[in-house]
């Protein structure tokens, strides 16, 4: 492989890796949403296993990525999932701000004093598979649109004299792998720190289930704009008008939420007083 055109395949996987973290963003918040409910060790457990298996479903997917636009189905699942579990999240969080009783106040002191106890040493084995397998699914609605993505970049590299792996030359191959890799790294540790900001500001969980909501509607517009629909033109999802409007409005909810959220320590002192 010459100077330039090993060049032209590193600019490339550049790319690759700046729009797998984009992409990882917000599919990492999904992830932090699904873990957060197990104790520390079990959530960073749930994410190794669902970095794992990730990791397999992706590479597979390589080499059945010609049939992959058929997979519309995964992604309609993907997208009526999320929207299912921000709608009902949601809902939980608002019925229970009904007007409080007379003693509301001491129910609020018992709350306190037990927050420090509230989280269970250990999930029950079925909740912690449960959780894993919602990972996986999620990651797998996911990783439709992000290696069509890749693999859309790849495809306009020159060939290299190394044979093909499946459909793709493998020099292509090795880029849409490495970058699609990345991207599952930076989804991990972005997790983890979405995680821990849940917990520092539980209240900011209001801006994220509505993040999750709006990562389904991403999902449904793909799915909508999917030749076998054509119910909106298949361009769309990939404007620039939308991805702008996509990702303008998702930060305008994260901001909205930081700011309109405290930290734990910070309320239970004011409670305290």
């Amino acid at each position: 492989m010459g100077t330039e055109l090993l060049l032209e395949y590193l600019w490339v996987l550049l790319v690759l890796v700046a729009l797998e973290g984009l992409l990882a963003a917000d599919n990492a918040l999904v992830l932090a949403i699904m873990v957060r409910h197990l104790p520390e060790k079990q959530r960073k457990r749930a994410l190794f296993y669902g970095l794992a298996g990730a990791f397999v479903m992706r590479f597979a997917s390589l080499f059945v990525i010609s049939f992959l636009v058929d997979f519309w189905i995964v992604q309609a699942l993907g997208a009526a999932y999320l929207l299912f579990i921000s709608g009902k999240n949601l809902y939980d969080r608002f019925k229970k701000k009904e007007p409080e009783t007379s003693d509301a106040s001491a129910q609020n002191g018992k709350k306190a004093g037990a927050a420090g106890n509230q989280e269970p040493e250990q999930a029950s084995k079925k909740e912690f598979w449960m959780t894993v397998v919602k990972v996986e699914f999620a990651d797998l609605a996911f990783a439709v649109d992000s290696i069509l993505a890749a693999v859309a970049l790849a495809v306009a590299l020159p060939p290299t004299d190394f044979g093909h792996v499946g459909s793709l030359d493998t020099g292509q191959f090795a880029v849409v792998f490495a970058g699609g890799m990345i991207g599952l790294i930076i989804m991990r540790f972005a997790a983890n720190i979405f995680v821990g900001l849940l917990h520092k500001r539980p209240t900011l969980e209001i801006a994220a289930f509505l993040i999750v909501g709006w990562v389904g509607v991403k999902l449904a517009v793909i799915v909508l704009a999917n030749p076998d629909l054509a119910v909106i033109p298949e361009h769309f999802p990939h404007s620039t008008l939308w991805k702008a409007s996509f990702y303008i409005i998702l930060v305008g909810i994260a901001l909205i939420g930081w700011f309109a959220s405290s930290p734990k320590l910070k309320r239970n002192k004011e409670q305290s007083r």
